[in-house]
């Protein structure tokens, strides 16, 4: 089950048309006319998949028809395998789009970002600003004019683990099966995300000097600072270019706990902030190396790995410390206590003020970006799924082993995985973490979230082996 999501009027019941082969959705310039849930069902490759084309999500008070509309949207998103996420290129990323990001991102169901009317230049600047949501790259369609749908396809039967038979057929069609082509394509693709801008946000409690590094990194006194906590209220981007590589750095408001806001500025400063880790690709964490590590500064660390950002811990103020030895120890053993769902995070000691540690510290954000982008065949997966369950098996539940038959990774940024079993909803917590473990030292992915997702099913590519037989 696949559910079409956004916000009005971007184009969600013409893509559903056109996946489905047939004029079944109302389709108008009229934003708001689709309300009910419509089911159908679609051809990818050879495989039938059910669609579902929602209402436009907007906000609306409680009890409303808008209400009861979203309602129906985010059931549909409950219910789904896959969720398409629908944007207008031409109006680019909206307010609205930002927020309902949000709840696909926290669905923790595999996503594709659609950029819809991406025809023409007026679709360009839109496309662009899609890699804020957060949601990966986006695929730049036109609905209406059939434009970017076999790529769609593609990223559709991929984040469903089905995507070999299709990829065959198209090359055969083509009159291909040209894997260089193939290659080559999927490393221009790469390329064109790493040659943008690397968005690191700066966050942590107030006073830590977060606008210091920022300062520091760019070589000028760009953000306001001062001994005063709370100089900083909007969230700042500033273009630098380090190592040869172009980042964005968000200078954010620092965060204190939620019960000690009250302030209306700062309520909106900290909202500002938690946008900012949303959209941001590597999360900086600044730690007063006077006191590290307190309960808000791994708060922050938390909601950072729940976003499914790669995390980077900066310990400031680290040259006027005299226990260095002791002090850094203690918060290693901290870490791997109190932040245990991503073992292995960088940790950096810095001083931002006298510009000290900044080589170390850039060298773990690119580091870090790159295990957060780090993608693994399908073969080399499967080769560790059958040693780990070799080693440690699926536990027995009602008298019944659980199988765990096959496993493929469907995207990146961070990590995501999808495991074929025959009852997901028995494996215990307990071996689900043993799995994600053995996963992140088999592969060397420390520091960066995974999702290891699990899925009823047996192996999708089971039936074409027989048959190539």
């Amino acid at each position: 089950m696949i559910a079409i999501i956004g916000r009005p009027n971007v184009g969600k019941s013409t893509l559903f048309n056109r996946l489905t082969g047939k004029q079944t959705a109302l389709v108008s310039d009229l934003p708001g006319l689709t309300r009910d849930r419509r089911a159908g069902e679609a051809e990818l490759g050879q495989h039938r998949v059910v669609l579902v084309d929602t209402a436009g999500l907007e906000e609306a008070a409680a009890g409303s028809i808008q209400a009861r509309m979203r309602q129906q949207s985010e059931l549909a998103i409950s219910e789904a395998d896959l969720v398409l996420f629908v944007i207008d290129a031409r109006d680019g990323v909206t307010p609205a789009d930002d927020v309902f990001a949000r709840i696909v991102r926290s669905s923790g169901k595999p996503s594709i970002l659609v950029a819809n009317k991406s025809e023409g230049r007026a679709g360009q600047d839109g496309f662009y600003e899609a890699f804020e949501l957060g949601l990966g790259t986006p695929i730049p369609t036109s609905a209406e004019h059939g434009e970017g749908i076999g790529e769609l396809i593609s990223d559709m039967l991929a984040a469903l683990g089905l995507q070999e038979e299709y990829q065959k057929r198209e090359r055969r069609r083509r009159g291909g099966g040209d894997k260089n082509a193939q290659r080559k394509l999927e490393e221009a693709r790469r390329q064109q995300v790493l040659d943008r801008p690397l968005r690191v946000a700066v966050v942590g409690r107030p006073n830590a000097g977060k606008s210091t590094l920022v300062n520091a990194l760019i070589g000028e006194d760009r953000m306001i600072t001062g001994p005063e906590p709370g100089l900083t209220r909007d969230s700042v981007s500033t273009d630098v270019t380090i190592g040869g590589r172009e980042l964005r750095l968000f200078d954010t408001a620092g965060l204190r706990r939620k019960a000690r806001i009250s302030e209306k500025a700062e309520k909106l400063s900290a909202s500002d902030s938690i946008r900012a880790i949303r959209f941001s690709e590597v999360v900086v964490l600044m730690v007063d190396a006077e006191c590290p590590l307190e309960n808000q500064d791994l708060t922050i660390g938390d909601l950072v790995e729940s976003e499914g950002r790669a995390l980077v811990i900066a310990v400031n103020k680290w040259d006027l410390v005299t226990d260095k030895q002791e002090r850094l120890k203690a918060m290693r053993e901290s870490l791997k206590i109190r932040l245990s769902q991503v073992p292995g995070v960088k940790l950096v000691t810095i001083s931002a003020l006298a510009e000290k540690g900044l080589d170390q510290l850039t060298k773990a954000i690119f580091e870090t970006y790159e295990l957060w982008n780090r993608r693994i065949s399908t073969p080399e997966l499967n080769r560790w799924l059958q040693e780990a369950v070799a080693k440690h098996a699926p536990p027995a539940v009602g008298g019944r082993r659980i199988k765990i038959r096959y496993i493929t990774q469907p995207s990146a940024r961070p990590p995501t995985f999808v495991a074929f079993c025959s009852r997901p909803e028995e494996v215990p917590r307990s071996y689900l973490r043993y799995l994600t473990n053995s996963l992140r030292d088999a592969f060397d992915l420390p520091g960066v979230p995974i999702r290891l997702n699990l899925r009823k099913g047996e192996n999708p590519f089971a039936s074409s082996k027989r048959r190539n037989r």
